[in-house]
């Protein structure tokens, strides 16, 4: 069986929209090859919109959700327009995240997959974490299926982005959960030196190890919680940021950078991994990456460009791949849910 399909995959860092082509065919087992796949970055306007979605009313949200909707079905449109892509089989589209409350039972990733399809006439699946929420889930992660199918010949997935998580097996079950945020607090900070993101870290290695800082943030409840678990924006509102007023932010993401590489390294140690695949933009922080390296001795695999940047579009396709044939795209034991199931509305 060979299928084409396209994914969508939006960060909490607001980097872009990542689009990735893939044909995946199946035998024995899965496998893939990317055609096509490319970073649109947002512009100005959608990347404040999106960061602000948090703040808005219920009716500037609902309006959101469609207008962004269109966004990415045009987006998509002009991706295969300009790359002259044929036998699309299907678009699978994460949407951009703005609530996530699995105890309270909700989650929200806004991009109405129907508008996709009005824009692009393909058959969309989306949504694909608030039916594992309403199963008692974390609806997140979700990408254990494709490490499972797709990247088995590893011990462990690592994806650095806004958060990090990690999968692995354990006693023959695919396990896997958040371990802390990164590029959702760092990219911040730096947004205080004009800048989007620190780029390889650059801002980080010139300050200081605060700690008193580090330890409260290593003592944070979330860190002694049983997997499966998962984290918000939300969370570091409440817990996080405010504990770096009165800290210079050179300081404070130095701290933060060795807080999160500790966390990190802990789990890696823990479950005593021989090796560890690491994709996701956190990757290119090379600051953080060394400072992972210090405090294992498991080996940190960064792979090709195209596996770093677009692994998580590339499972959202294969989920689509997987949701419109009815078969299991979500692991209970990675979310927490009462069992596996195949998630994903269909437009």
């Amino acid at each position: 069986m060979r299928v084409q399909a396209i994914g969508l995959m939006s960060g909490t860092s607001l980097d872009g929209l990542d689009i990735c082509f893939v044909a995946f065919e199946k035998q024995d087992r899965w496998n893939f090859q990317i055609l096509k796949a490319e970073t649109l970055p947002y512009p100005e306007k959608w990347v404040e919109k999106l960061r602000n979605s948090i703040h808005l009313s219920s009716e500037e949200l609902l309006e959101l959700h469609s207008e962004y909707g269109f966004y990415l079905g045009q987006s998509v449109k002009e991706f295969i327009d300009h790359h002259d892509l044929q036998n699309i089989d299907l678009i699978a589209s994460h949407g951009h995240t703005v609530f996530h409350q699995p105890k309270r039972k909700f989650t929200l990733q806004i991009g109405d997959g129907r508008a996709i399809k009005l824009e692009t006439g393909f058959p969309v699946i989306y949504d694909f974490r608030s039916q594992d929420v309403l199963m008692g889930g974390n609806g997140a992660p979700l990408v254990p299926i494709g490490d499972e199918l797709l990247f088995s010949r590893y011990d462990a997935c690592l994806n650095l982005g806004g958060f990090s998580n990690i999968s692995l097996k354990h006693n023959d079950k695919r396990i896997a959960f958040d371990i802390s945020p990164v590029n959702i607090v760092l990219n911040r900070l730096a947004q205080k030196f004009n800048k989007n993101f620190d780029e390889n870290g650059q801002l980080a290695r010139t300050g200081k190890i605060d700690n008193d800082l580090l330890d409260k943030l290593n003592s944070l409840d979330f860190y002694s919680q049983p997997h499966p678990k998962s984290l918000g924006i939300e969370w570091c509102c409440e817990c996080v940021f405010p504990l770096f007023e009165n800290i210079e932010t050179a300081d404070a993401m130095a701290t933060f950078t060795e807080h999160v590489a500790h966390q990190i390294s802990h789990i890696i140690n823990t479950n005593s991994l021989r090796d560890v695949l690491c994709t996701g933009g956190g990757t290119y922080n090379t600051f953080l990456i060394e400072k992972i390296k210090e405090k294992t001795e498991s080996e940190i695999i960064i792979p090709e460009k195209e596996i770093i940047d677009y692994k998580e579009a590339l499972i959202f396709a294969l989920m689509g791949v997987l949701r419109i044939n009815n078969e299991i795209n979500i692991f209970s034991s990675a979310t927490g849910s009462t069992k596996d199931h195949s998630s994903g509305v269909i437009a």
